[in-house]
């Protein structure tokens, strides 16, 4: 029998981002390559990843990147698109076969702008209108799913190890300035393309490793603004919660966090009172978004990072740095495949957000 410290338990789930503050632009190489190390991580059923600007030719439109189960699902939903938007660019996203990554549906990715006079008729904000568009699709559409939204920006997954999702999604080919990985291991739902992260809408896109015990609570208060949780995964929602919070009712990516990972109540008494007043407020005001159980989260944005641990730090995450770049990893070995001198490696405290963006003026 093996005895305590000889068995490895990975606590399930890998996650990795870079940025460079400078908006330089990366290869999605390195981020594929940050994923081996933490190979045990993950389990096969699950790998994605998310880069921002990707698309500097197209910086001005919604990049909107589909599966499709048939043909024929992809013309019927390009029907409706047609109906809504300016299509500027329709493909086929480019692919490698490879033996380990089967069973792909059609990938596809749209270039659209919203018709002018949809939204003069629908009195609407283009944000507002691709995020109910998404999810009118994603619902009511058998067949088709929208599984990135944002502009110049993308979302990569598939049912496999994130090293081999890399290499099928031809990553290397891709220069951004900013990335985000994931590696899968489901404890309680199927592994399945729609399933893998990252989670995207709009510019948001999240990687997730733990589990959500306050899901029900979560999905049943989001659900009533129009989200649809219907992907048969918890992390699903703490995207629609960050849209939310940010977009709809204007809070600062450190008060969603406030909300996210609330403080505990002993705690909000030992700040001061304006800090106190204003934590009091929002566990009040938004006490059904409160995610509780496990949880190291990263939140890709046009911009920049935020990584974000549980209250009680139940799943580990460090950061480090070299010159302008920002690493995050589940383990810092992750790290040292994309910066063998990376520095000033540390663990950020429980509820406590990490947030990095570009500096002004940053070609992003």
């Amino acid at each position: 029998m093996k005895k305590e410290g000889q068995i490895r338990i990975p606590s399930g789930c890998a996650i990795a981002a870079v940025i460079s503050r400078d908006g330089e632009r990366m290869s999605g190489e390195k981020i594929t390559e940050a994923m081996k190390p933490m190979h045990d991580r993950s389990n096969g059923l699950g790998g994605g990843f998310a880069g921002y600007g990707i698309y500097p030719e197209y910086r001005d439109f919604y990049a909107l990147h589909m599966f499709f189960d048939r043909r024929d699902t992809r013309k019927e939903c390009e029907v409706f698109l047609k109906e809504r938007f300016e299509i500027v660019k329709s493909e086929i996203i480019p692919t490698r076969k490879i033996p380990a990554i089967t069973d792909e549906p059609v990938i596809w990715r749209y270039f659209v702008a919203p018709l002018k006079s949809v939204l003069s008729s629908m009195q609407l904000d283009e944000k507002e209108f691709v995020a109910r568009t998404v999810m009118k699709i994603n619902t009511e559409m058998h067949g088709a799913y929208v599984f990135s939204s944002g502009k110049n920006m993308g979302t990569f997954k598939a049912v496999g190890f994130p090293e081999d999702v890399g290499v099928f999604y031809r990553l290397e080919e891709y220069e951004g300035y900013s990335w985000t990985a994931h590696g899968r291991y489901p404890t309680n739902t199927p592994g399945w393309w729609g399933g893998a992260h990252p989670f995207s809408l709009l510019d948001w896109s999240i990687v997730h490793n733990g589990e959500i015990s306050s899901y029900d609570a979560n999905r049943r208060f989001i659900e009533m603004f129009g989200y649809k949780c219907n992907l048969q995964t918890d992390t699903e929602v703490i995207t629609y919660i960050i849209d939310y919070l940010v977009r709809v009712q204007g809070l600062t990516l450190e008060e969603a966090a406030g909300v996210i990972a609330a403080p505990f109540w002993s705690t909000i008494e030992s700040k001061s009172p304006d800090e106190r007043r204003k934590y009091t407020y929002l566990r009040t005001l938004f006490p059904s978004l409160i995610v509780t159980g496990p949880f190291s989260v990263v939140l890709g944005f046009s911009g920049g990072l935020m990584a974000l641990n549980d209250r009680l730090k139940l799943r580990s995450m460090v950061v480090g740095d070299k010159d302008d770049r920002v690493f995050i990893a589940s383990e810092e070995a992750a790290i040292r495949v994309m910066e063998p001198d990376a520095e000033n490696i540390w663990a950020p405290a429980g509820g406590e957000p990490v947030i990095i963006t570009t500096k002004e003026g940053a070609d992003i």
